[in-house]
């Protein structure tokens, strides 16, 4: 197997968690260039990519780097992207309010289903962090959006 046959395999099983996370974490536009850098990183440095025990998480943090370099807000999807399907119309905002990590947690756990230790995998936390910053965020949530736990 080749150099860019393995990073084909590792493109097509990381990209769409990287992609998940960096949306979660900075709008639906922002995320995506922070993903195609990071992965053009990837292909540039694979072969120390490849050696690393976490690639994903080390490259969710190039995307970071990446995305903050813009310094512009989290960004909401304009009402078209959304409407295949009913929605709060005050979740973007109320997302948006969030912190990144704890926008972060409840997108990836609540919306994708992954777990907390998937997500403390890729941003290199203990798991119970990530479960606090899924409770702060939903209780905001549902602050901002007036509904209760019970709901």
């Amino acid at each position: 197997m080749t150099a860019a046959d393995d990073f084909e395999q590792f493109f097509d099983d990381a990209e769409p968690r990287l992609r998940r996370a960096l949306v979660a974490a900075y709008g639906p536009e922002r995320g995506r260039e922070a993903t195609a850098e990071a992965l053009a990183y990837a292909w540039q440095h694979w072969e120390q990519v490849q050696a690393m025990d976490n690639p994903v998480g080390y490259l969710y943090r190039v995307g970071q780097s990446r995305s903050r370099q813009r310094r512009q807000p989290w960004v909401t999807p304009p009402d078209d992207a959304t409407s295949g399907g009913w929605h709060e119309p005050e979740l973007p905002a109320a997302l948006a309010a969030l912190s990144e990590r704890e926008r972060l947690a409840v997108v990836l756990i609540e919306g994708f289903g992954w777990t907390y230790r998937e997500v403390a995998e890729l941003v290199e936390v203990a798991p119970s962090s990530i479960q606090s910053y899924r409770q702060r965020g939903l209780d905001k949530l549902r602050g901002a959006l007036g509904v209760s736990e019970d709901a």
